[in-house]
């Protein structure tokens, strides 16, 4: 006799095969056709090698796009860091006394959090007209969603002995923050700050092809027109840019991080 514990799989291991099988035949998907098809795929690589690294010299407009996107990471990592900082003062429990500032405050960043960045993207093209302001918008609203309550968490974890003896003393809440807190979180913020940049380069290349500007946008121009090997040498610039970004901040945070230990 099988256990009770075999037949809960074994129902479950049949439920999730059915629901598989529904979604495939609703989507029309056939696993099969990646291999009956696959000249599709052999064709495509055939005209997208080999990469046009010419664009690099040839057209202007590719290193401004790079430039583009580096300021819009940059941008939307600056203000939308330098706000969620404001308003996880104003959402934490140990810097705001006053409980319907905290909860409208908390509401408000949860409301950005569930806004997804390709919807933000478009509700600002349509608003500014597409272009890297847009993208830059479209960065600072996700910023403050990703980092506000992550900011607000850090700032109520941090040790409270400092606080208390600045209290004790009579300083003010906010001189309690000024000596106490902020000299506390400051290594974290910035550390976090430099992980939202690298994420934000990754977004602000995505933006772009849904108008946001910056190389995403020089991405999708290539591939409307068929210039594949042009698609493959962005591609491959993209890559490196990425990796670039991701190492220099992954070293500023492990300085970051290790000089804030060491203090």
């Amino acid at each position: 006799m099988p256990s009770k514990r075999y037949k809960q799989k074994a129902t479950i291991f049949m439920v999730s095969a059915i629901v598989i099988l529904i979604a495939c035949i609703y989507l029309n998907f056939n696993p099969i056709m990646i291999f009956t098809e696959f000249h599709y795929v052999r064709d495509l690589l055939g005209e997208m090698f080999m990469p046009n690294y010419q664009i690099l010299y040839e057209n202007t407009s590719t290193g401004i796009s790079i430039l583009q996107t580096l300021s819009m990471a940059f941008l939307g990592t600056l203000y939308g860091g330098l706000i969620a900082f404001v308003l996880a003062f104003l959402a934490a429990t140990n810097t705001m006394p006053y409980k319907a500032v905290r909860i409208i405050t908390q509401v408000f960043v949860s409301m950005l959090r569930v806004i997804p960045a390709l919807v933000v993207v478009l509700v600002f093209v349509i608003a500014v007209g597409p272009g890297s302001f847009s993208g830059v918008l479209t960065l600072v609203i996700v910023t403050i969603g990703s980092f506000a309550k992550l900011f607000t968490e850090i700032i109520e974890n941090v040790e409270s002995g400092p606080g208390e003896a600045i209290f004790s003393v009579g300083a003010s809440r906010l001189q309690m923050i000024r000596y106490s807190i902020i000299p506390q979180i400051m290594p974290s913020f910035i550390a976090n700050l430099l992980y939202a940049f690298d994420v934000n380069m990754r977004a602000a290349i995505g933006l772009g092809i849904f108008g946001g500007g910056g190389i995403g946008f020089q991405l999708q121009m290539a591939k409307s027109v068929l210039h594949y090997k042009d698609v493959t040498a962005l591609i491959t610039i993209i890559i490196i840019l990425v990796i670039l970004v991701e190492k220099l901040s992954d070293y500023l945070r492990k300085r970051i991080l290790g000089e804030g230990k060491l203090g």
